[in-house]
Order: structure tokens, then C-alpha cells, then sequence
């Protein structure tokens, strides 16, 4: 692996994910936060015995859930109790959140904006906090972590574990509006279709939309409940100011809430009106196809019976009787057209 200090912080966090990733180390990055909004790197070697060097400091873990070392460490050296670290690396990922003693321990969930992901595809991320260190576990890449440790190494990030707590949920619940916005432009943009020519894009797509604001909805809503655990029932460390900055992203989760039913509403009414018109399609071409039926009806009645071949038909003999009865058929479809538009069948 290439000098860090050399590369820009977008190829050095790839390279620490890739890492992570391919068995090198559960530790996909560690931070030691300043206190004044900056930090510092902190290797694996220097995390079991670390200790604050001065008041404020908090020490951060981003760790991968899938290394087989993230167990043993969790539990024998960064001393995380048997049934937290079953939590931490479990594969339970609806969000929730509780509290042990002086410590915070939560479930959350983001949108996964990974290659070839779908919206629904949410990511988990496990967290874990005594007020001095913060303890993160993911399976999947998230860009939340990496987005936060970018403002950490431009000196702008969070001061202290809470406020490193309320960033991580705002990143993760702000992330989901693109998504809300992306369903809402794709609903605009099927409204202007032509229904007769898109038909079936139209259809697919919005079933699609559905398919994806259940599954938000699905997950989301309890990351509302498990957020309101946390504002409400955090350990002491978690300040005040802290409450009321998850209060905001509560206030803000749910207004995208309401734009999801909103999205999947939009989606039922292009659905319905679908719906509609293939019904009074189909029911226009049923009616028109009765009406033929009914013009052609008495016409077949006396065609079949001027051809019935049996003694005594008149007309046999004459060279004019066909003519006859074409005028008549004629005068018959002109009366029953008259009648059915008379009537307003036509």
C-alpha cells in the first residue's frame, strides 16, 4: 500500500475499505477525535492500550463486520461484553437503539448508493459508545463514515462523541432525500407520458416506485422509533444540545416519511388511472363489437333463410330476386342505424 500522507483522502479511504475488505484487518479506520474538530490517525496497535492524552478526546473505530477478527477483538481487547458484540456483528439489522449503563448502543440504517443497488437495498450500521470511544461495524461500504472522516481530516468535523452520533444520523437520514427526489422526478416525468404509447413502461415503472416506498417505509419507520430512543434515553455524555440536534433529524425523518406515502400515493394514482383506461378501452371495443353484432344479427336471419333450398322459396325463378334482397338488407341496416343513433348507441 502506497505512502497515505502521498494520496488524496478519497484513494486513502478505497484503499482502507479494500483492505477491510479482503481479510487484512476488521479495522477499516480509526480516528482520535481533537476536540476542536479535528483528528488524528490511530493505528491497530495503538487502540487496545489507548487512553485520552488530554480531556476531550474521543477515540473512533470504523470496523468490518465480516472480518473474523472483529469477534475476538470486540471482546478481549476492546472489552465490549459477549451479548453487545452479538449485537455489534449481528446479521438482525432492524434499527433500534438501547441503552447499558453509560453506554449507547444502536442499530441504523442508510440507503445503499453502491454499484447496482436499489434504494430498498438499506445498509445496516452497528454502533456502540461509552462517551470516550466510538465503536462503529458495517458489513457493506457506507459513505457516511467516509464523509464525516473527510471533515474530521479538513478539521471541521465533530468535537465530541455525541456530536459524532448526531452527524452520523444526519448524514444517514439526509442521504435518503436523494432517493425520495429521484422517485419523485420519475413520478413527473411518467405523468407527462403519453398513457396509450408507454403503457407498460409506465407500469413497470411505477410498480417499481411502490416496490421501493414500502421498502423505505418498511425500514425507515423504525429507525424514526429507534431515533427517539436515543434523543430520549441517551447516556449522560450525550448533551443536551446533542438531543436537540437528533430532535431535528427526527422532525426531518419524518417529513420524509410523509414524502414517501405522498410518492407511493402518486404511484397508486398512476396505477389506478392505468387501470382505467385499459378498462374503458376494453369496454369500448366490447360495445363496438355488440353494436356489429347487433347490425349483422337480422341481416343473418334473412340471408340464412332465403338459403334454406327448399321448395316454394320465391324468387327462384326471377333473375331480379337477388337485387331484391340486397336492397332489402340494405333498407334494413339503414333503418337499425337510424334507430341506434336515435337511441344514442352511436
Amino acid at each position: 500500500m502506497a505512502n497515505p500522507a502521498a494520496l488524496p483522502h478519497d484513494v486513502i479511504m478505497e484503499q482502507l475499505e479494500t483492505d477491510a475488505t479482503e481479510g487484512l484487518g476488521p479495522l477499516i479506520f480509526g480516528r482520535v477525535l481533537d476536540g476542536k474538530g479535528g483528528a488524528r490517525i490511530i493505528t491497530r496497535t495503538e487502540v487496545d492500550n489507548w487512553q485520552p492524552q488530554v480531556p476531550g478526546e474521543v477515540m473512533w473505530l470504523h470496523l468490518h463486520a465480516n472480518s473474523p477478527e472483529v469477534r475476538p477483538w470486540l471482546e478481549a481487547d476492546l472489552g465490549i461484553p459477549p451479548t453487545t458484540a452479538d449485537v455489534l456483528i449481528s446479521d438482525l439489522t432492524r434499527p433500534r437503539a438501547l441503552r447499558e449503563e453509560d453506554t449507547l448502543v444502536a442499530t441504523l440504517r442508510g440507503i445503499n448508493f453502491n454499484p447496482n443497488a436499489e434504494p430498498e437495498d438499506m445498509i445496516s450500521l452497528q454502533l456502540w459508545c461509552d462517551g470516550t470511544r466510538l465503536i462503529t461495524v458495517r458489513r457493506l461500504a457506507m459513505q457516511t463514515p467516509r464523509d464525516i472522516v473527510a471533515l474530521l481530516d479538513r478539521g471541521r468535523g465533530p468535537v465530541d462523541a455525541g456530536s459524532a452520533i448526531v452527524k452520523i444520523v444526519e448524514q444517514l437520514v439526509m442521504r435518503m432525500s436523494q432517493s425520495i427526489v429521484d422517485m419523485n422526478q420519475q413520478i413527473d416525468e411518467l405523468e407527462e407520458m403519453d398513457v396509450e404509447d408507454h403503457h407498460e413502461q409506465i407500469l413497470t415503472k411505477t410498480t417499481t416506485i411502490r416496490r421501493n416506498c414500502l421498502a423505505l417505509k418498511r425500514h425507515m419507520s423504525p429507525q424514526h422509533e429507534a431515533l427517539e430512543q436515543i434523543s430520549r434515553d441517551s447516556p449522560d455524555w450525550f448533551e443536551q444540545h446533542d438531543r436537540r440536534e437528533i430532535a431535528e433529524s427526527i422532525e426531518r425523518l419524518r417529513r420524509y416519511l410523509d414524502d414517501i406515502d405522498i410518492s407511493k400515493e402518486s404511484a397508486v394514482v398512476l396505477q389506478d388511472e392505468l387501470r382505467a383506461r385499459s378498462l374503458a378501452s376494453n369496454e369500448h371495443a366490447t360495445y363496438m363489437l355488440t353494436i356489429v353484432a347487433g347490425i349483422f344479427l337480422p341481416l343473418g336471419f334473412l340471408t340464412g333463410l332465403m338459403g334454406i333450398n327448399v321448395g316454394g322459396m320465391p324468387g327462384m325463378e326471377s333473375s331480379g330476386a337477388f337485387w331484391v334482397v340486397v336492397g332489402v338488407c340494405f333498407a334494413i341496416m339503414g333503418l337499425q342505424l337510424f334507430l341506434f343513433w336515435k337511441w344514442k348507441w352511436l
